[in-house]
């Protein structure tokens, strides 16, 4: 058994900023409730984050380069916790959007400082344990986070205060972590144009799935809400949905492995959209009919990120996977940001079933361009595909290197 211990302080620091994370996202949807805030509004307040999350992908190695790990750490956690704390004091949409905006940028810089750093300090003895012990800790915070919230409740200073505490106490596993700080990372180079000279159906399917998830991430509180769940119940919602995205992930990663990629992505979208069908028209307001079609939907959705980018390398030229791992998370963070204005506005106008018939119409859109990019371009051969499919969080391009085996590292 391979040792991880020197890892473990930057796994701990890792737990603490999802869970925050994943806690924000559902809490802030429902104290804007709370606050008499429209969908509209709350919608636009989640498009705050993921603009800042697009901004902060972009220059946080510039920032990491010019500062060091370890003071561009503190610095982010020191202003994402102050942000925290100011949108209690303020409570005002404008401010509200421009503190998720603040925290969007931070929490992007955050996941990159942690995961740079676990790149440069894992092994090849150590890579396989540490990335399960990631992904455990990605999908344990998340769900342990979300009952936070009928624990301590939608009112009050509390869970604002609780969200600032974690930002603050992230900073002490780190500061352990090891007494050299990382080599500065190279910079990461964003480059549109190469994700779709490479794969047209990977860039699309990024826009999609950021158009989608994002909005279920952000208004699925709200939609939860509106047909009539209890606080402890959107918990649960969110955190069966959040939970489902694994279950399916590596089946059908493995039969992507073997079979046309393109076939299990379109095999996932139909799923998602028949969830979403369910969803939007036949659960109704039954709190385990609606448990059962957001595990569905979660199930089907979830993996369609991971499958896109391995399709995308699947036809990347050597020394461009780098660029096209920059690429999937910048077109999956533009389809964030958009996604839940659009549905927020519908939602508001229809009521909360419109956030799943938003997500329908998507889904068919794509299930459409899926069939017919696999009539105009042939599949790469299993035997010529340069990477396996790899389950990637989208949290920063340093995960997909750390993911990356070493007799799969890019050439070029």
């Amino acid at each position: 058994m391979h040792d991880i211990r020197p890892l473990i302080p930057l796994l701990i620091t890792a737990g603490i900023l999802i869970g925050g994370n994943g806690l924000q996202g559902t809490f802030i949807s429902l104290r804007g409730i709370e606050e008499g805030f429209s969908t509209s509004v709350i919608g636009m307040v989640g498009t705050g984050y993921f603009l800042g999350f697009v901004i902060g992908c972009v220059y946080i190695t510039k920032v990491m380069r010019a500062i060091g790990h370890i003071r561009a750490f503190s610095a982010l956690a020191a202003i994402a916790s102050a942000a925290s704390i100011m949108m209690v004091l303020v409570i005002d949409p404008i401010s509200w959007f421009l503190m998720r905006l603040v925290q969007g940028i931070c929490f992007a810089g955050l996941f990159a400082v942690v995961e740079s750093w676990l790149n440069a300090r894992v092994t090849n003895a150590t890579r396989a344990r540490t990335l399960s012990v990631y992904r455990f800790v990605d999908l344990g915070s998340v769900t342990a986070a979300q009952y936070m919230i009928p624990l301590f409740g939608v009112s009050g200073f509390d869970l604002f205060a609780i969200i600032a505490m974690a930002l603050s106490l992230s900073l002490v596993p780190i500061s352990f972590a090891d007494k050299s700080s990382p080599a500065p990372p190279k910079d990461v180079k964003f480059d549109i144009k190469v994700l779709w000279s490479v794969s047209p159906l990977a860039t699309v399917g990024c826009i999609v799935i950021g158009l989608t998830n994002s909005s279920f991430r952000s208004l699925g509180p709200i939609y939860a809400d509106g047909i009539g769940l209890s606080v402890t119940a959107i918990a649960t919602f969110m955190s069966i949905g959040i939970f489902a995205g694994i279950v399916l992930q590596y089946p059908l990663g493995h039969y992507s492995d073997k079979l046309d990629r393109r076939v299990i992505i379109l095999v996932s979208t139909i799923g998602a959209l028949l969830a979403s069908v369910y969803l939007a028209f036949l659960a109704g307001d039954g709190e385990l009919a609606n448990f059962i079609g957001i595990f569905a939907f979660g199930a089907f959705a979830l993996p369609l990120y991971s499958l896109c980018s391995a399709h995308a390398n699947d036809h990347a030229a050597p020394g461009q996977h780098a660029l096209v791992s920059a690429g999937t998370l910048f077109f999956w963070s533009i389809g964030a940001v958009v996604g839940p204005l659009i549905a927020s506005f519908l939602m508001e106008a229809f009521g909360p079933h419109a956030l799943f018939a938003y997500v329908i119409v998507v889904l068919t859109f794509f299930a459409a361009y899926t069939l017919a990019r696999i009539r105009v371009r042939d599949a790469v051969p299993t035997e010529k595909r340069r990477m396996r499919f790899r389950s990637l969080l989208r949290t920063s391009t340093f995960f997909s290197k750390l993911a990356t085996p070493p007799n799969e590292k890019d050439g070029g």
